[in-house]
């Protein structure tokens, strides 16, 4: 799997902001990388409200399952 991130300045205006939520994405996504399917995976982030770490990598979990699942039934 590989993955793309996209994070507009107007969404997160601080580049250590934006950096550190690249930094959690990348991550999570090499944590998980293991159980996911080999695709190309792109993340836009569109709303302000992940600047809690904990919220971020909770919403990322979910996603990377949501992933697994719906790749394992294709």
């Amino acid at each position: 799997a590989r993955l793309g991130l996209a994070i507009a300045k107007k969404v997160i205006q601080s580049a250590s902001a934006r950096n550190r939520v690249k930094r959690l994405i990348r991550e999570s996504f090499r944590l998980n990388q293991r159980r996911l399917p080999d695709i190309d995976i792109v993340i836009v982030v569109t709303s302000r409200t992940l600047y809690n770490n904990r919220v971020l990598l909770c919403d990322l979990d979910k996603q990377w399952s949501r992933l697994e699942v719906y790749y394992k039934r294709a």
